[in-house]
């Protein structure tokens, strides 16, 4: 796979515009404490957050994991993650699903300190002294190459005094503009007490909701000159440039339902900002060359490939 177009280029820059499924409105994203992240723009466009930076690499991580196989999907067999199992040998989590990647509590706070204690060893740096990303990437690659494209926060003092980070190579976010608000409601109902407690869940309750119509659009943007910082040679910088376009382009084929009432599709092409004039490959050339990238890049890689740590709580 050749992406000599992007060698002088510190970012490539993406976007497609989304539209619901099925009919006209949309659920966004929701906090707790704030609800739907609504802001308005200097000239009074009205803007609500679809989904968030952190949700997002979620679900491109997400596109690479087959549940059913409890693996990689088919084209990254072969890459490196740190799986963890119970002291019965049962598969509690791995790296690519874990929400802080190999920063899991499931993998470092284990009372078995095997795998902490190479992975400290590897790393290599006491609690002072500048640290050597190139390094830090390294050792990464070795057991959780997806840390490399979402970054990782390992907040320990134990490792080298909690300032093992890296940003996220490759990011995304969805929002939507000129939003206007779908308001709709509905009853809970409870034919047999009509009148019981709400608060244990019993009589008829009723609610409101409020969903959004809008212009959305997908924003993905991926780091290319942090990939080259990490100084693991072209066939890795390769590898993790083309496994970024994977994610990319499958979450747009297979992950765009995200949740009941946010079930979308692209409405337009996926078009590049920067570099212009570039073409991002697209999903079958990426699914037909990952195999041979996986291969050429593999010596980096534990051996094999899946390291398994035993949680002990």
């Amino acid at each position: 796979m050749n992406f000599e177009a992007l060698k002088n280029e510190s970012r490539v820059l993406l976007e497609v515009p989304l539209k619901p499924l099925q009919g006209t409105r949309f659920q966004p994203t929701g906090f707790p404490d704030l609800g739907p992240a609504t802001y308005t723009l200097n000239d009074g466009t009205a803007m609500v957050l679809v989904e968030s930076a952190q949700s997002m690499a979620n679900r491109l991580e997400e596109v690479c994991w087959d549940d059913a196989k409890g693996d990689w999907v088919e084209p990254l067999k072969g890459l490196p993650l740190v799986d963890v199992e119970d002291d019965k040998g049962a598969r509690i989590t791995n790296t690519l699903i874990e929400s802080h990647r190999i920063n899991s509590p499931y993998i470092l706070e284990s009372k078995d300190k095997s795998f902490f204690d190479t992975f400290k060893s590897e790393i290599g740096l006491e609690d002072k002294g500048r640290v050597d990303i190139s390094k830090l990437a390294e050792v990464l690659l070795k057991y959780d190459v997806n840390a490399l494209l979402h970054g990782v926060f390992i907040a320990k003092k134990e490792l080298a005094g909690g300032r093992l980070r890296l940003p996220r190579a490759v990011s995304a976010f969805i929002e939507a503009s000129n939003i206007t608000v779908a308001a709709s409601g509905g009853v809970k109902m409870d034919n047999f007490d009509p009148k019981g407690p709400a608060k244990d869940g019993f009589g008829h309750v009723p609610f409101h909701r409020e969903e959004f119509t809008g212009n959305i659009v997908a924003y993905f943007n991926l780091d290319l000159a942090q990939i080259r910082g990490y100084r693991l040679g072209e066939d890795v910088e390769n590898l993790l440039i083309a496994l970024a376009f994977f994610k990319i382009q499958r979450f747009l084929r297979d992950g765009l339902r995200l949740r009941t009432a946010c079930d979308l599709e692209p409405a337009g092409d996926l078009v590049v900002k920067r570099p212009v004039g570039f073409v991002p490959p697209s999903l079958e050339s990426l699914e037909k060359e990952l195999p041979n990238l996986v291969q050429k890049a593999k010596d980096k890689f534990a051996n094999p490939a899946r390291t398994v740590v035993k949680y002990v709580s």
